[in-house]
């Protein structure tokens, strides 16, 4: 990109997170860095830079410990309860509450700390196999699943986008369009509201009927910051006491399009696929821009040791795209204590 004037290489955050951590405040000190600001799934290890920054360093994120613990499904789950917010009865798997959902219909099964949509599994009225205390269980809601952004400061939101998924990759969207949605709008008004919550905020939803139920929070940035104008979004950053509305684009619909690539080469015979090809060229691409084309035209070979090792494992893009940043990772190896 012609907008980055240098790179470094950090210890990957899953792996060593304190050695992440000490490589991060090396960098802010060597480079005179001002404010730090993490976009993906790092930002759950950046946050534990809260407190050890020096003096008129800032950081766009809340402390570790909040963002940690929304990104726990359990923690996510007993935060919205906690505060009346309305969400699919879900309990912990080893519980006698997880066994009566469970027991009670269609229901889901998935991991309390994960990203990506790893290991959901949706399964039938009946008992509980194996149940796991580092699972959750959730009533299954058959409604139409939206997506949101949203930057918080100050007890509000300054911008909410809320999306669809109109080509997914799994359970990822990878072309996504924007809705308008007034009882999702305020459904975060009360969660920020009543949290206090600062900084980039994200969630799931499910509609049961015409009443948004929350499923997961992402406390980070996610898709919907494609249709956030870019320059309005940096003025916010830049300026921590800055409350002014921060527009939307006017752009309907975008696309990731080396993943809407490969989603089209697999179901091109199928039902579907030729209307996806011929949407993949008229969709506008979130990485494209005329005047910094390269990170577009170079992508697949920028991001080949990821699709390399993703064809040897069998894994997926995402998950080997993730995980030297993976808070589930990172938990594993016992430097969450949530």
């Amino acid at each position: 990109s012609n907008t980055v004037a240098a790179s470094f290489v950090t210890r990957a955050p899953a792996a060593d997170h304190a050695g992440y951590i000490d490589d991060l405040l090396a960098l802010v000190a060597r480079e005179k860095v001002d404010l730090v600001c993490p976009v993906s799934e790092e930002s759950m290890h950046v946050g534990f830079l809260h407190g050890r920054l020096p003096t008129g360093v800032r950081l766009a994120a809340p402390p570790g410990e909040v963002l940690t613990g929304l990104h726990s499904k359990l923690g996510f789950v007993e935060t919205a309860q906690r505060h009346g917010l309305p969400i699919p009865d879900s309990a912990r798997a080893d519980t006698p509450e997880a066994a009566a959902i469970a027991a009670s219909g269609r229901h889901v099964v998935k991991p309390i700390l994960s990203c990506g949509g790893r290991d959901i599994r949706i399964r039938d009225a009946g008992a509980l196999e194996n149940p796991s205390p580092a699972d959750l269980v959730q009533r299954f809601v058959d409604g139409e699943h939206l997506s949101t952004f949203t930057l918080a400061r100050g007890g509000r939101s300054l911008v909410t986008a809320i999306y669809r998924g109109t080509l997914m990759s799994g359970t990822v969207a990878v072309r996504f369009r924007r809705v308008d949605n007034a009882a999702i709008d305020a459904w975060i008004a009360r969660f920020i509201a009543a949290t206090g919550y600062e900084g980039f905020l994200s969630f799931d939803f499910i509609l049961d009927g015409d009443q948004p139920l929350a499923i997961e929070c992402n406390p980070r940035v996610t898709s919907g910051i494609h249709f956030v104008e870019p320059e309005p979004l940096a003025r916010a950053l830049l300026d921590p006491d800055s409350l002014a509305p921060i527009p939307l684009r006017t752009i309907p619909e975008r696309q990731q399009f080396y993943a809407v690539l490969t989603e089209v080469q697999s179901r091109f015979w199928r039902r579907g696929g030729g209307r996806a090809a011929r949407e993949l060229f008229t969709t506008n691409d979130v990485s494209w821009s005329a005047a910094d084309p390269m990170p577009f035209l170079t992508m697949t070979w920028t991001a080949w040791p990821i699709i390399q090792a993703a064809r040897e494992t069998g894994l997926s893009f995402g998950e080997i795209a993730t995980r030297d940043i993976d808070w589930t990772v990172a938990s594993r190896d016992g430097d969450w204590n949530g």
